[in-house]
């Protein structure tokens, strides 16, 4: 497209002008308008939104709770039968030189 830099570069100095007021002249004739006609489907999106994104934290953090649970009980299992392990492999003698910390 012939002079597309040159149109881009004129229609942004256009828009961010104090003298044109381009943005503004947008804003006023489409944007603002839209957003009053639009404005209870927008409330309406934004409450079903917030709806979902609640349900899925709880959803979602239920089963994060339930993961943690059972990797905390897998691992204690784990460790407490290592440490048997270990403790069965020591003297008498052996514990007791262990330092008190």
């Amino acid at each position: 497209l012939p002079f597309y830099h040159e149109a881009k570069m004129a229609f942004v100095i256009w828009l961010s002008s104090p003298y044109t007021r381009g943005a503004s002249l947008l804003y006023r004739k489409f944007v603002h308008p839209t957003l009053c006609r639009k404005e209870k489907d927008i409330d309406t999106y934004i409450i079903q939104a917030r709806e979902r994104v609640c349900e899925m934290t709880l959803r979602y953090g239920k089963r994060l709770l339930n993961l943690a649970a059972v990797a905390v009980v897998q691992a204690a299992a784990k460790s407490q039968g290592v440490l048997a392990w270990r403790l069965r492999s020591f003297r008498m003698q052996d514990l007791r030189s262990i330092p008190d910390e």
